[in-house]
């Protein structure tokens, strides 16, 4: 079974995502050169070893404001977002990233739970509008992927981190050179991040991992947001 196969099938097992990201690790390793695997595991244990993670945004942080562009060149604010309700960010990391793909389409599935809870759900990647498009199309999302161009919002939240040498060489090996996906050179991408900011701009729940093979399941935020519909009553 090719990598890919193996991809559609791990999506139609019904896991939850963590799961299914479990699965794909799996299967990754055991599909790549092991030098290839070591350097992806090695990234990740320097990243998580920097405590990066740790000095993201946290709940409680003031979240900032932004008005970023949509895969079709349509201004989108957080502000004029939050007049409405609560915000959901995912930080995405790009088409290339199979995990991502799967957080994406678990966020997609979750999606009408989170408008029914008075929320609207935004994905921020510094990939270029064509390829937010195509993981729009590949992933069938019906919220929008915003364009951080070199992850200037990305930074702001405090996720934004630059790939080490060593490891541009291996994404260049994998097809996932982040010059061609992001249209520019810092080689800098997001750690996945889920953030919820309440309309006071305040971040109600904020999870960051240094790891890209761990995601919250999106029903984590589900009490967070019910929890914000019961202050707006009140």
């Amino acid at each position: 079974m090719t990598l890919q196969e193996t991809l559609a099938s791990i999506a139609q097992s019904g896991l939850p995502l963590q799961g299914k990201l479990d699965a794909l690790r799996t299967a990754f390793d055991a599909a790549v050169p092991p030098a290839v695997s070591e350097a992806l595991h090695r990234a990740t244990d320097e990243l998580i070893a920097s405590g990066a993670q740790n000095r993201a945004l946290k709940a409680g942080d003031v979240a900032p404001a932004f008005t970023l562009p949509d895969a079709d060149g349509n201004l989108v604010s957080s502000r004029t977002l939050l007049a409405r309700g609560p915000l959901v960010v995912t930080f995405y990391r790009g088409a290339w990233c199979p995990f991502c793909n799967f957080d994406l389409s678990a966020l997609e599935e979750a999606r009408a739970e989170l408008e029914l809870r008075g929320a609207s759900l935004v994905a921020i990647s510094e990939q270029t509008a064509p390829n937010s498009r195509k993981s729009q199309r590949q992933n069938g999302l019906g919220f929008p992927i915003l364009g951080d161009h070199g992850g200037e919002v990305a930074a702001q939240f405090g996720v934004r981190w630059t790939l080490p040498n060593y490891l541009r060489e291996v994404h260049k090996a994998l097809g996932a050179d982040l010059t061609q996906f992001n249209g520019e050179d810092s080689w800098t991408l997001p750690m996945p991040a889920r953030y919820v900011i309440a309309q006071d701009g305040v971040i109600a729940y904020a999870e960051v991992n240094a790891d890209y093979t761990r995601r919250p399941e999106p029903s984590a935020v589900f009490p967070v947001l019910e929890q914000l519909g019961r202050r707006q009553v009140a």
